[in-house]
């Protein structure tokens, strides 16, 4: 049974290893890799610094720079290894509005079609509303349909599909 777990040093060798799954240069959306910058997260310690900052960024009382939002990331672990990552955004700005929204989400290659995505974009539904969100909007690359049909599935209903700075997305909001 997967879980959502707030993101730990202890998952640093499975996180390595589904992170080497992914092509070089690919998006992970809610995996909070900006964070990390150009750093080597192989390095333990940098890792370690890595996770602080992801932790760091949901706590509401420090000032956040670089037109950051407060976000809320916590890992998909399943039998004890990372095989995904979503996070929730405390509020839209004008790029979230425009092309990531609210919920970003990835699951590594070896772990997709098994309804990971779903089942984490439900767990992660009663979080927004607990900070107050009535509804939430969730993006994903046109041609996703696996993503699509799991924002449906958790009763996404799509505005539009736009061409945004990071490519053509289709946008959804979810009623909470």
């Amino acid at each position: 049974m997967p879980e959502l777990v707030v993101p730990t040093t202890r998952l640093h060798r499975s996180w390595l290893e589904a992170h080497a799954e992914w092509n070089p240069g690919s998006r992970q959306s809610g995996a909070g890799i900006g964070l990390a910058g150009e750093e080597a997260l192989a390095i333990p310690e940098v890792f370690a610094s890595w996770v602080g900052r992801l932790c760091e960024q949901a706590d509401t009382t420090k000032a956040l720079s670089g037109g950051r939002v407060h976000a809320t990331h916590w890992w998909i672990v399943e039998d004890g290894a990372y095989v995904g990552a979503i996070d929730l955004r405390h509020r839209l700005n004008d790029f979230l509005l425009r092309a990531a929204g609210h919920i970003g989400y990835s699951i590594r290659p070896s772990a997709r079609r098994r309804g990971l995505a779903t089942w984490a974009l439900g767990a992660v539904l009663p979080e927004a509303r607990a900070l107050g969100m009535d509804r939430v909007l969730v993006t994903c690359d046109e041609d996703n349909i696996a993503s699509a049909r799991a924002i449906e599935r958790n009763g996404g209903v799509l505005e539009d599909v736009r061409d945004t700075e990071i490519g053509l997305k289709r946008r959804y909001w979810i009623a909470l």
